[in-house]
């Protein structure tokens, strides 16, 4: 906290004959990144007085991170730490009606889960204001999602079936893994076989647990009506659901026994669950809100558009047809408009859209980036965001300006950071195009530096004006780092985005060198000390351009891979393969064109560090394995990391020190003016 001096004390400081000189600000250095505290899940009180959220710091005895919920005032006063459980995490908080109860999600374990790992998280329930905590859900394998209704007395539950009949041991060793699935794994989930996520409703009071919607097919997303009587959410269905994208969603009554409906008939995906926002009840309960994207083969390519439908007649709308991605839809209190967070060219900002006219207004501004919101009954909005300088926050939306709720990162102050700037240039075809630039600390105008080229991942994904932790560390070592957004990113249309569909490494490695001969032109750039990284898509597309070019001294490709033939059927998207690429045995070309970096292997020479998460099923460790065995047997400098019991997003603190001190380490073995690599 940040004591405030008192009049007379502030007095007797101006009485000194000299005041003590500021502290001078320090480096920011690979140990601080397990010092950043990232907030999440901002939730008003219906009442708009306070808001939860919660905080995830890093536990050094566990070397886990730990996640806590926090209440501050609307006014930004009384700040309090609700929950302090060191051995376990809570999160995703919600709000009664009366806004006298809290629901939240928590991995603790008391009485009869005590001694069950697999029970996973359950829904507890405490008083708003802090107290004893209840545990409500007792279900086998844990909950996965809920929602509480608004009149406080049920939760709407999403979990899986449970991996052993009620009553049975639980068995020395683990049973086989038996599926007939076409996709049968997944990153979160793990290996995916017979069970399945399904809808359930729980009386709070009682605990009483009844499933809705049983069968072969998994639910997702559940949000209730205002008058707590259905509940709305997404699922997807036909013969054989892991085949196509067409999520849409269903309503139901929240009792025993009743009968889904389906609501969206949109032939693609009506609310895809990877962007983590619900259904949206318009306040009198006669609309939904929500996210509709682009037909199957269009993947993640296509922008998420708002859309509203009409529950009792199923008509929808797409109130205002922008080519731009939505997220987070959230209804003002008028039932007129819409709140939702739109993307533009490395910025997301929070707009109103007006439903009947279609008609959209910015609400924040400038470099930052925004991404989730709170809106309370009295129409006070609460942001998440943050920018180049600022880790994730909570502030108020207040008028045109946004005032500080929550900063849990305020020891920044005493770093010394590096600027971002936006850069704008034309690639080789005359594409217009933009990318951030960080300069070391430091820099002296005319000087080049050493610079690193970072490549983002997705492939549909951008580089924004957010804290970019890893970029501080490279520039307080003296590296300036280049963050060029290729075609294939978002927050630039449908066409920019599928520019690269079917065909990677080809326009947007062409956007990357034309970034890099801009940072070069601009006097900033050393094109004699060239390095190159991304993680998952951006070291997909770093095994790409050193293939294809010997410019980079060093590379560095996290949760890549170059064989995309070695990736079918050992991840998680064999689907979204068939549909951008076809299959290997019928579309040869394609998958060579996409598997270059290791059918020619023979052409890298750049020093590469490969790395990737033992049990990541999104983009899984074959991908470095093959290419770092491809180096190795041609005697390029290489070296492959692999780190324990990680899935595709690295969690562990100590892991995530270990990976920033080790490419560090790599980028100035290779790129610093004067070192001799071996």
């Amino acid at each position: 906290m940040i004591r405030r001096l008192s009049g007379l004390a502030l007095l007797a400081l101006l009485a000194l004959p000299m005041a003590a000189p500021a502290a001078e600000k320090t480096p920011f250095t690979p140990a601080d990144i397990n010092r950043l505290a990232a907030l999440s899940d901002p939730a008003l009180s219906p009442d708009g007085r306070w808001l939860l959220y919660t905080v995830t710091t890093t536990n050094a005895d566990t070397d886990q991170p730990q996640s806590d919920l926090w209440r501050v005032g609307f006014d930004g006063r009384g700040r309090t730490q609700l929950t302090h459980t060191p051995d376990a995490d809570e999160s995703q908080a919600e709000w009664s009606g009366d806004g006298k109860l809290i629901a939240f999600l928590t991995d603790r374990k008391t009485g009869t889960d005590k001694d069950d790992e697999d029970s996973g998280s359950q829904v507890w329930t405490m008083p708003a204001d802090g107290g004893e905590a209840h545990q409500v859900t007792h279900l086998p394998a844990g909950v996965e999602e809920f929602a509480l209704s608004p009149d406080g007395k049920r939760l709407a539950v999403i979990a899986f079936d449970p991996e052993r009949p009620p009553g049975t041991k639980k068995p020395k060793n683990p049973p086989p893994i038996v599926t007939d699935r076409f996709q049968f794994k997944d990153d979160d989930s793990g290996w995916l076989g017979a069970r399945h996520k399904h809808l359930y409703v729980v009386d709070i009071a009682s605990g009483q647990t009844t499933e809705l919607t049983p069968g072969k097919h998994d639910e997702q997303l559940p949000a209730w009506s205002p008058d707590s009587r259905q509940i709305a959410y997404v699922t997807k269905r036909g013969a054989d659901p892991d085949r196509h994208l067409n999520y849409d969603i269903y309503v139901i009554d929240a009792r025993a026994g009743a009968r889904e409906r389906q609501l969206t008939t949109f032939p693609g995906a009506d609310l895809d669950p990877y962007w983590v926002s619900r259904p949206a009840w318009s306040p009198d309960g006669k609309r939904i809100a929500y996210l509709r994207s682009g037909e199957d083969k269009w993947i993640y390519y296509a922008p998420w558009q708002l859309a509203v439908i009409d529950v009792a007649t199923g008509k929808s709308t797409i109130p205002a047809p922008i080519d731009r991605c939505f997220t987070h839809p959230t209804w003002a209190p008028d039932g007129r408009s819409v709140y939702a967070l739109i993307e533009q060219a490395e910025v997301t900002h929070l707009a109103r859209i007006d439903v009947p006219s279609g008609k959209v207004t910015e609400l924040t501004h400038g470099d930052r980036f925004d991404v989730d919101l709170s809106v309370a009954r009295d129409g006070r909005i609460a942001v998440l965001g943050g920018d180049d300088l600022h880790p994730y926050n909570i502030s108020a939306l207040d008028g045109g300006h946004l005032r500080l709720l929550a900063d849990h990162n305020e020891w920044l102050a005493g770093k010394q950071l590096a600027s971002t700037e936006t850069l704008h240039f034309t690639g080789a075809d005359g594409t217009p195009l933009d990318a951030l630039l960080v300069k070391p600390i430091g820099y002296v105008k005319g000087k080049r530096y050493p610079t690193i080229l970072r490549v983002h991942g997705g492939p549909v994904y951008q580089f924004s004006h957010e804290f970019m932790e890893d970029w501080q560390v490279y520039a307080a070592n003296g590296f300036a780092v280049l963050a060029v957004n290729p075609r294939g990113s978002s927050g630039r249309g449908f066409d920019f985005a599928k520019a690269i569909y079917a065909d990677w490494g080809d326009k947007d490695m062409q956007d990357l060198m034309a970034g890099v001969d801009h940072a070069i032109k601009l006097g900033v750039a050393d094109p004699e000390h060239l390095g190159i990284g991304g993680w998952s898509y951006g070291a997909i597309l770093t095994d790409e351009v050193i293939a294809r070019t010997t410019r980079f001294k060093a590379a560095i490709s996290g949760a890549g891979t170059g064989n995309m033939y070695g990736m079918y059927g050992d991840d998680e998207y064999a689907r979204e393969y068939e549909l951008e690429l076809g299959t290997p045995w019928d579309h040869r070309a394609a998958w060579d064109r996409v598997s270059y970096p290791f059918l020619h292997a023979d052409r890298i020479t750049t020093p590469t560090l490969f790395q990737c998460g033992q049990i990541d099923f999104n983009v899984p460790c074959i991908g470095a394995e093959q290419m770092y065995q491809a180096l190795r047997s041609r005697g390029v400098p290489t070296e492959l990391v692999v780190y324990p019991g990680q899935h595709h997003e690295i969690s562990v603190p100590s892991y995530l020190l270990d990976r920033m001190r080790r490419n560090l380490a790599w980028y100035e073995r290779f790129l610093k003016p004067g070192d001799k690599a071996p």
